[in-house]
C-alpha cells in the first residue's frame, strides 16, 4: 500500500513515517507551505530533508499557502474582527490538511494519507487517543466524515513520551527528539494580537459596560480580549474579580461582570459536522480544547445547526470556537458556536 505522510519537520510525524516504513509500506513524505513566517520553511524543509534521506524515501513540497490564506488565515483575522474566537487548526484540517492534502495525495495514486497527530480512527469514526494529555481528536472532529478511511494515525495507541524516547534510541532521529513542540497555532509568533496588528489598528482604547449596560472602565481595544479573560481592563471600583462576559466589537466595548455571570446552560450552533446519523443525543461536550467534559442533550436541525442543554453549567463559552460531542471515547459531532 503507497501512504503520503504530511511531515513537518517534527517528532510526531518524523517516527510516523518511519512506523509505516517498518511495517512495510510504500511510503512518501510532503511538506506543506502554508503561511509565509520568516524563516519558518527553510528550518523545517531542513529537518524534513534530513528524515527523509534517513529514511530512504523521496518527499514533496506542497505550496498551499493561497488556499491556506482563504479558508484559514484570513477567517481568523476576520473572527477576531467581529469580536469572536476562531479555531484555525480545525479549519486547517478540514480544507488543509484533510482537503487540499489529500486531494494531492489522491492525485498521486497515494492510497492513504497519514499524519502525527494523537488520535484513532476505528471503525470509519473519530476517536480519543491512548495518551489523553496529547489526544487531539478535539482539533480534527471538523473534519469530514467520509475523509476518515482514507487517513491512517498510526500515533493514537502510542503515548508521546515513549515516542519521544524511541527517537532518542535512534542516533539519526535523536535531535528530532530533544527540539522544542510546534506552536499550537503554526503562523503566531508571540500573540495573536501581533498578528492582528498587520491588518488594523488593535489599540483603540474604549469603554467598558456591566452586563446593564452601564459604563464601569475603560479598555486599550477590544481585539485584546476574549471571553473569561480577567486581566487588562480598567475598572472604576470592583472589589472582586470581574471576566470579559461579550464583546460588541461594533461600539470597541467590551462587558464585564463576575465568575457566575460566565455561567451558560444552554447554547446553539452552527455549521454542525456529524459522524453518527441522529437527531437527538445525549453526550458530552467539550467547549474548548482543554476543557472538561459536560453532560448534555444535543438536538440538530434542519438547517444544519443545533441547540444543546447542558445538564451541569460551564463557564466561558466563546462565539466562533468549537464545541465538540463524544460518547466516551468517540467523537460524535461537532460545531460553530453561534
Amino acid at each position: 500500500m503507497k501512504i503520503l505522510v504530511a511531515m513537518s519537520g517534527g517528532v510526531d510525524s518524523t517516527v510516523t513515517a518511519y512506523t509505516l516504513l517498518k511495517e512495510g509500506y510504500e511510503v512518501e513524505g510532503c511538506y506543506m507551505k502554508l503561511h509565509s513566517k520568516p524563516n519558518y520553511h527553510e528550518e523545517n524543509i531542513k529537518k524534513v530533508q534530513k528524515a527523509a534521506d534517513f529514511l530512504g524515501i523521496k518527499y514533496h513540497i506542497l505550496d498551499l499557502q493561497d488556499d491556506f490564506n482563504k479558508a484559514v488565515y484570513m477567517p481568523f483575522i476576520n473572527s477576531y474582527k467581529e469580536g469572536k474566537t476562531p479555531n484555525p487548526c480545525a479549519l486547517c484540517n478540514r480544507f488543509i490538511k484533510f482537503g487540499k492534502l489529500l486531494d494531492f495525495a489522491k492525485q498521486l495514486g497515494f492510497e492513504k494519507l497519514a499524519t502525527g497527530h494523537y488520535a484513532r480512527i476505528e471503525d470509519g469514526l473519530l476517536k480519543t487517543a491512548f495518551d489523553e494529555k496529547k489526544d487531539q481528536s478535539y482539533f480534527l472532529a471538523n473534519v469530514k466524515k467520509e475523509v476518515l478511511k482514507h487517513l491512517i494515525l498510526p500515533l493514537g495507541t502510542k503515548k508521546k513520551e515513549d515516542i519521544k524516547h524511541f527517537a532518542s534510541t535512534i542516533k539519526e532521529l535523536e535531535s528530532f527528539a530533544t527540539q522544542k513542540e510546534s506552536a499550537e497555532i503554526c503562523f503566531v509568533e508571540n500573540t495573536y494580537v501581533d498578528v492582528l496588528s498587520k491588518f488594523m489598528n488593535t489599540d483603540l482604547k474604549g469603554e467598558v459596560l456591566n452586563s446593564k449596560g452601564d459604563i464601569i472602565g475603560k479598555h486599550k481595544g477590544y481585539m485584546h480580549y476574549t471571553i473569561g479573560k480577567r486581566k487588562g481592563f480598567e475598572l472604576k471600583q470592583a472589589h472582586e474579580p470581574h471576566y470579559v462576559l461579550g464583546i460588541n466589537a461594533n461600539k470597541n466595548q467590551i462587558i464585564v461582570g463576575k465568575k457566575d455571570e460566565l455561567k451558560v446552560d444552554e447554547f446553539s450552533l452552527k455549521d454542525i459536522n456529524l459522524f453518527v446519523d441522529a437527531k437527538t443525543i445525549n453526550c458530552a461536550v467539550k467547549i474548548r480544547y482543554k476543557s472538561k467534559a459536560s453532560d448534555c442533550e444535543l438536538v440538530i436541525n434542519d438547517d444544519n445547526s443545533a441547540n444543546i442543554k447542558l445538564k451541569e453549567s460551564v463557564y466561558g463559552l466563546a462565539k466562533g470556537q468549537m464545541a465538540v460531542f463524544y460518547d466516551k471515547d468517540t467523537v460524535l459531532a461537532s460545531g460553530f458556536i453561534d
